[in-house]
């Protein structure tokens, strides 16, 4: 089978259409798959699934962590409540409520799940399986109105609320900060190096792995693992960086900032299940995202930024372009039986 091809039959299985089951007996393996669908940082998907008689827990899988870009696991949980609300979406299709709650005991996040005549699908579940980060230039259309009010509706959380920035003198001093963040994070061998070891610098490294960014999805040519690690080092710089991030934000009529009360796992795992939540409005309305953390990731500019948004005692902790443009190619995942936990494993 072509490469190309084998790429695209592991996509179509992984992210086959989400159905409606009322049947009755929860499918918690669909559910998974569903959750496993859900944003990481680096494509990282650091998570595990225990299965339980009436729910799920997902918990923290701490060997997949990006110590460099996301020394204090923000993002790592942020991921974790992102892969909460995608199952909160599928159970309901099932005709279940879910019960989110937060454990500090195991750092994870446990769904609780009971039948409810009157639960039915959300009109996000069908975008689940078409929910992207995508990061191509998009065509600076604005949005109406309406759309934009109901992604104001969809990113609403406990101690997490969503702005949307459109004012110019705004988005000029962030482009600034992404490019400098973008020169801190690619100066430092430590980040450069944790970066590359997540990229797929083609088809039989990304189905290989099953995570990581794949040169697909991020628009860039397949090339053989020995040709472009060596290359990499000249085409990968501060300033290339910063130069294909101004452009895809200037192309972008809208930057989208999550902003939490608090900064800790339990608030990480709100934002991303807000998060999440929006990306799943802007996708069932045709609309792009993408994100922009450069100046969240590299703490001198998380001040400056904060301070710009006149932010006190409040923290942004994502930060995304969005915009109209063209669905790009998915990025892959896990098998689901890698990722749920034996039994014997948690006794």
């Amino acid at each position: 089978m072509p490469r190309s091809s084998a790429y695209q039959r592991a996509v179509a299985e992984q992210r086959a259409p989400a159905r409606e089951n009322h049947a009755g007996k929860l499918n918690l393996i669909e559910i998974v798959r569903l959750a496993t669908l859900a944003a990481s940082s680096h494509n990282s998907q650091p998570w595990l699934f225990r299965l339980e008689e009436s729910g799920i827990s997902i918990l923290p899988d701490f060997s997949r962590r990006c110590p460099v870009v996301d020394p204090d696991d923000g993002h790592l949980f942020k991921s974790l409540g992102c892969a909460a609300e995608n199952a909160v979406h599928a159970a309901a299709a099932q005709g279940h409520a879910a019960e989110v709650t937060f454990e500090s005991s195991t750092q994870g996040v446990h769904l609780s799940f009971h039948r409810s005549k009157a639960i039915r699908a959300s009109e996000l579940f069908p975008a689940i399986p078409q929910r992207q980060c995508t990061k191509l230039p998009y065509d600076g259309r604005k949005l109406d109105d309406a759309d934009r009010a109901a992604l104001e509706k969809a990113a609403i959380g406990k101690g997490v609320r969503m702005v949307l920035i459109d004012d110019a003198p705004t988005r000029e001093t962030i482009i600034d900060y992404v490019r400098q963040g973008n020169r801190a994070q690619l100066c430092d061998p430590a980040f450069r190096k944790e970066l590359v070891s997540w990229l797929r610098f083609n088809d039989v490294s990304a189905i290989r792995s099953g995570d990581g960014l794949s040169a697909r999805s991020s628009g860039q040519p397949s090339l053989p693992d020995w040709l472009a690690r060596p290359i990499l080092r000249f085409v990968l710089t501060g300033e290339s960086q910063a130069r294909t991030d101004e452009r895809n934000i200037r192309s972008a009529p809208l930057i989208a900032l999550f902003i939490a009360e608090r900064e800790e796992p339990a608030s990480w795992v709100e934002t991303g299940r807000v998060y999440e939540r929006f990306a799943l409005q802007a996708t069932a309305l045709g609309i792009r995202s993408a994100f922009i953390n450069q100046p969240i990731e590299v703490r001198d500019l998380r001040p400056q930024l904060n301070a710009l948004l006149g932010l006190r005692t409040e923290a942004a902790l994502l930060m995304l372009r969005v915009g109209h443009g063209p669905q790009a190619p998915f990025s892959l995942r896990r098998p689901v039986e890698q990722v749920i936990l034996k039994p014997e494993a948690v006794a």
